[in-house]
């Protein structure tokens, strides 16, 4: 794996923390989220900034991985193709925060989120079929993403 292919997807990840961050941080202590009816199943607030960071390295790791794996066989276009999936995955990542904390459209919030795990589920599909069973590394982020649409959509239902 190249330095650079890990800094440019490290950054990438690491700009959709941010922004997620950023939406999130305030809007997590605000009376409107302490307000709103959340499912049983919600995790305690203590798990987000324990899976997330991970889940990010993760998405990094993988993701230079593939792309210098399908650079190294020859195949440009491949690698230009999961680039730019990822790039959507991550734009996806940090717009379902926004619409969640920042706008509190919880029915919007719960549809990009649904649209991120089949993004997540597409990309690490493509990234397991590039390495092989290595990118296997890659299968917590679609089944938090999963579990995120689940919770997303349950909080929309029980707060219309």
């Amino acid at each position: 794996m190249r330095a650079s292919t890990v800094l440019k997807t490290g950054a990438a990840a690491a700009a959709t923390a941010v922004v997620g961050g950023l939406a999130s941080g305030p809007a997590v202590q605000s009376d409107w989220y302490a307000n709103l009816r959340k499912p049983s199943f919600q995790p305690p607030r203590q798990a987000f900034p324990i899976v997330w960071p991970l889940l990010y390295a993760d998405i990094a790791g993988v993701s230079a991985a593939t792309i210098d794996e399908l650079s190294a066989r020859g195949d440009r276009e491949g690698a230009r193709t999961f680039s730019l999936l990822l790039a959507l995955n991550l734009l996806l990542n940090g717009s379902w925060t926004w619409f969640f904390f920042n706008q509190r459209k919880l029915g919007a919030s719960a549809v990009v989120a649904g649209a991120l795990a089949v993004s997540s589920t597409d990309l690490t599909r493509r990234a397991v079929r590039a390495k092989g069973p290595s990118a296997n590394a890659l299968w917590p982020y679609p089944i938090w993403c999963t579990f995120a649409t689940a919770l997303s959509s349950r909080i929309w239902w029980l707060n219309r």
